[in-house]
């Protein structure tokens, strides 16, 4: 399946748009649904895509963007020019696994932190495409995380909201000149 979104897979010396990092207030508000999916959402999700890929990002949402809409772009694959990015448009998740993983998690929005997230192992997340059209995917290990990673950032959540260990999460923080402060736990 072709995409009109289809960008090349490469690093621009002028990415498009601006990733905003922790401290900004954008990342903590709520994205709206998107009403209907035309031109400007699918030219949304190059500029996405292709600002994604200059900062060696595997996903970013819309709000990382200062854009308020539920859109998110996913590829696990940046390296592998055969591989179709995902674009995910009012995602849901319809179902996770009881398995719980730990693994590392990194954010465009927080650079250089790298701290452990516990989240299920496998989702299903119905969602529509960039033509509109419904779509559900099941989806597990890298690509089920990197969904619930950035459908957070739909929510105004940030990884480091759910990292349990507050001792490395505030070295981490400190050592790449982050705010402690910005940091909204989740309970």
């Amino acid at each position: 399946m072709t995409t009109e979104v289809l960008v090349e897979k490469k690093k621009l010396d002028r990415p498009p748009l601006e990733i905003h990092t922790l401290g900004d207030r954008v990342l903590r508000q709520p994205a709206k649904r998107v009403s209907k999916v035309d031109a400007e959402i699918r030219q949304l999700v190059r500029e996405m895509l292709q600002t994604m890929y200059s900062a060696d990002g595997i996903g970013l949402a819309a709000p990382q963007v200062a854009v308020h809409k539920q859109l998110i772009v996913i590829d696990c694959e940046p390296d592998n020019a055969a591989n179709q990015p995902l674009v995910l448009i009012n995602p849901t998740i319809k179902a996770a696994s009881r398995e719980i993983c730990v693994a590392q998690e990194g954010c465009l929005s927080i650079p250089q932190v790298y701290l452990d997230v516990k989240r299920p192992e496998a989702i299903e997340v119905s969602f529509k495409d960039e033509h509109g059209r419904p779509r559900t995917i099941s989806a597990k290990g890298l690509l089920a995380r990197a969904i619930q990673h950035e459908m957070d950032h739909l929510n105004g959540i940030l990884f480091v909201d759910r990292v349990e260990n507050g001792l490395a999460l505030n070295q981490e923080l400190k050592k790449y000149g982050f705010s402690t402060q910005a940091v909204k736990p989740i309970e």
